[in-house]
């Protein structure tokens, strides 16, 4: 059976107030929401077919059809990490389902999935940052560039790579938020939970020269309350443009161009441990819940120094 159907959960009522609850209570963004609405309305396919209309029987619901689901993921090629969100959001729902006193038992409860692999994160060298981030510079001295999206690009590079900030939480950030004084910001992460940033001596001066720019050309959108990184027209950026312009830099520095924006977070992290910074630290400015997600970051930094020390020493 296939992945994608006809089925939409999201019409069902009890999936709707699940979703309300998770929009409520648990205060989920948007895509989570979406995510759970399309992970439903794959299962509701799986045990129901795909030409069946909501309202669903979801008492009568078991182990065996909750194993044929997680068989159909598998069948149709889903990597182990989309089979255990797939599994997790499920699961969330039936236990939701326990707590309303719809269902007795969660038929998802003895569920893992496959293991999931630990990939070391891909990381840019120091030597490479730096020749990435003078890209925007470089191109507007050369006349490649116009002089807004030049200052623009810089800052927001200087400033992803800087504050180690995920895209969305760098796009959101406004002129008032920044304190320049200081060298630092807060942004709001993920479950929307504020967290306070520093902002380095070079990603401070790009952004001064973006702000002068802007009161230059477009006074109002200088103010505190508008956003910081804004499109060539001055429109509300997207993350995907961001990735555009990522590509077109790190061609021209001779780096590798599937590399993206989140890689300046994990050379973030990866370059603070190296230099010797404290774990719960680095954990702390990138806004990780729990330390064992920082910590693969340790992982890279033991990869550098064993490279490090087969390149030196003499009986490696």
């Amino acid at each position: 059976m296939a992945l994608v159907s006809d089925t939409t959960a999201g019409d069902d009522p009890l999936v709707r107030r699940f979703l309300s609850h998770m929009l409520a209570e648990r205060n989920a963004s948007g895509n989570t929401i979406l995510g759970y609405s399309t992970d439903l309305s794959q299962f509701a396919a799986s045990v129901w077919g795909s030409e069946t209309s909501p309202p669903f029987d979801w008492s009568g619901v078991d182990e065996r059809a909750a194993r044929g689901f997680v068989q159909t993921i598998a069948r149709n090629s889903a990597a182990p990490t989309t089979v255990r969100r797939k599994i997790a959001a499920v699961r969330t729902f039936f236990r939701f389902l326990q707590r309303e006193g719809v269902v007795v038992d969660n038929p998802f409860s003895m569920m893992r999935g496959p293991r999931k692999a630990r990939l070391l994160p891909k990381v840019l060298s120091v030597g490479d940052v730096q020749r990435f981030l003078e890209r925007p510079t470089k191109d507007l001295e050369s006349g490649d560039i116009k002089e807004y999206p030049a200052r623009r690009d810089s800052a927001l590079f200087e400033f992803l790579y800087s504050t180690g900030c995920r895209i969305a939480e760098a796009l959101s950030v406004k002129w008032g938020e920044i304190d320049f004084s200081r060298g630092t910001v807060v942004v709001t992460g993920k479950g929307s939970k504020d967290r306070l940033v520093i902002i380095g001596s070079h990603a401070v001066k790009a952004l001064r020269m973006l702000r002068g720019v802007v009161a230059a050309r477009r006074p109002e959108l200088a103010d505190d309350s508008s956003d910081v990184f804004l499109g060539d027209r001055f429109e509300k950026l997207s993350a995907r443009f961001v990735q555009r312009r990522m590509k077109k830099y790190l061609s021209e520095a001779d780096l590798p161009t599937d590399l993206s924006p989140h890689k300046l977070r994990h050379s973030f992290a990866t370059h603070l441990l190296d230099a010797g910074a404290d774990l719960r630290s680095v954990q702390e400015m990138l806004g990780h819940a729990s330390l064992s997600t920082t910590q693969i970051y340790t992982h890279t930094s033991v990869e550098h120094l064993k490279d490090e020390y087969a390149r030196t020493h003499p009986r490696a």
